[in-house]
């Protein structure tokens, strides 16, 4: 392995400190400088292995955590275990590799400004890894800013355009290095210090009004989870740590599949449960299993009281104030070629992996009046699909989760990272409840205003803060980012052209 690629590697591995718990959000800009150095020479093929090595470092050290998973709940050997990794990690790796292949592709053409491309193929690249095969966006670039002062970007470009800002800001200092010329030093300065007055121009503002909110963490063993002797014992640790806090709160969420018997076979003590809901004058929002027409969802349903001055719907299998997760976790909860890989080994068969997508866009929860956009564990790393579920109307946003099968490592805290992230972006509160942590309560800025302790069975109680307004991503999505990272790839082919057209004259 020659020197780049050891220097690539090392460049990728170091990106795992900028992301939660770590959160060294400076870390990015020389790390992306240090990968302009180590490519600013580099044929497309060499470009091509640096890329690839600096993905091998990235996404191996920043998604390590799923080991955790595999070795306790996969049921294989280790070696086997580390061989399952490792594709992952080389398929990720394909992607940035790509990035820079076609960056240095273009330079045939157009030369050192070819670079303003690099942006573009960037976002191009990440944008197939968040599509293709379902997708896996995890770990995009933006989400280091969440704490820090970039991160107010969030809410007009979207984290993804956090992602070409931090290309653009880069890309600025390495040409005031190289060519000395200050107009770049200028543009970096500039992309560096707006954010800085982003908030004054906030569309979103807090209404004075607010939700009593209670989150819910079991902290019930995976181990035993679905186990069916279990059931009951699991459900009564959600209402005894709920029960008290009927009458002083607005709404309850326990986490997903917190109600781990299938929903047709607990339509008895669900009517219950609602029935004291309303005599309490509250709502409770669980994860559970759905089943019907032979099919499994994974699902949140709405008990208790709905809105407050119509009619309570009565709770009955299949009615309508439900969410149905639709972007499902490959091998978690569906098996791609499941008739070949589920024989193979329990990492392919583990409980609860057949569920059948609900749709893109769903309407919100209605709980005591509020409207919650819901998403489910996974699903919030989309921002698109997040993003297409929440409106003008909508109060908050709920994401419900069981990082359990992660421990003690650093996948709950960047889970957490990236649902701060879409609180950012929506300009709306975030609520989060988990199995065993991260629970906590985000305001509409991407604050915490409550976080329970990891690894406990407790419940968290907090008041949420109402706002009203909506942000330019919200509105617009992505697309500024795409055309910031268009425009600059143009503009620099258009330099490219014109410089190229007066050495022929």
């Amino acid at each position: 392995m020659n020197t780049r690629r050891i220097v690539a590697l090392l460049l990728g591995g170091s990106l795992i400190f900028s992301y939660a718990p770590f959160s060294q959000a400076w870390l990015v800009l020389p790390v992306l400088f240090g990968l302009l150095l180590t490519t600013r020479h580099a044929t497309p093929y060499m470009a091509w292995r640096i890329g690839f090595y600096f993905g091998l470092g990235w996404f191996s050290t920043g998604l390590s955590w799923i080991y955790v998973s595999i070795d306790q709940f996969g049921g294989l050997p280790v070696i086997a275990s580390i061989a399952v990794l490792a594709v992952l990690f080389l398929y990720l790796s394909l992607f940035p590799a790509l990035a820079l292949f076609l960056w240095k592709y273009f330079e045939r053409w157009l030369g050192v400004f070819a670079i303003g491309i690099l942006p573009l193929t960037w976002l191009v690249s990440e944008s197939i890894r968040g599509w293709f095969l379902t997708g896996f966006p995890w770990l995009e670039l933006g989400y280091t800013q969440t704490d820090a002062w970039l991160g107010n970007y969030a809410p007009w470009l979207g984290g993804v355009g956090i992602t070409v800002i931090l290309w653009s800001i880069a890309i600025s200092l390495f040409c005031w290095f190289e060519q000395q010329r200050k107009e770049f030093g200028l543009v970096a300065f500039g992309l560096l210090i707006i954010p800085f007055a982003l908030p004054w121009v906030s569309p979103i503002k807090t209404t004075g009004e607010e939700a009593r909110v209670l989150l819910v963490q079991g902290n019930i063993e995976q181990s035993v989870k679905w186990n069916p002797d279990q059931h009951w014992q699991s459900l009564m640790t959600y209402l005894d740590l709920s029960r008290p806090h009927y009458p002083t709160h607005d709404i309850i969420v326990w986490p997903e599949s917190a109600v781990t018997m299938p929903e047709p076979y607990t339509d008895d003590v669900l009517k219950n449960i609602h029935k004291a809901l309303v005599d309490t004058d509250t709502t409770l929002i669980t994860g559970i299993i759905d089943y019907q027409n032979s099919q499994y969802f994974n699902t949140m349903i709405v008990l208790g009281l709905d809105a407050p001055y119509q009619p309570v719907e009565p709770y009955a299998h299949g009615h309508t104030n439900r969410y149905q997760k639709h972007q499902l976790l490959p091998i978690g909860e569906f098996v791609p070629f499941e008739d070949l890989l589920r024989p193979l080994a329990p990492l392919f068969d583990l409980p609860m992996s057949s569920f059948t997508r609900g749709d893109y866009e769903q309407a919100n929860l209605r709980a005591k009046g509020f409207h919650l956009a819901g998403a489910i564990c996974y699903e919030i790393a989309f921002p698109a699909q997040v993003r297409a579920n929440v409106s003008a109307s909508t109060d908050y946003i709920l994401t419900v989760s069981n990082d359990t099968w992660f421990g003690a490592s650093h996948g709950p805290a960047q889970h957490m990272q990236i649902a701060r992230m879409r609180a950012l972006e929506l300009g709306r509160p975030l609520l989060r409840a988990t199995n065993n942590g991260i629970t906590a309560v985000v305001d509409a800025f991407g604050n915490e205003l409550a976080r329970a302790p990891q690894f406990t069975s407790t419940a968290l109680s907090a008041e949420v803060p109402m706002v009203r307004g909506q942000t330019l991503y919200q509105l617009f999505g992505s697309i500024g980012a795409w055309l910031i990272a268009v425009l600059t790839a143009l503009v620099s082919t258009l330099i490219a052209l014109r410089r190229s057209q007066a050495r022929s004259k």
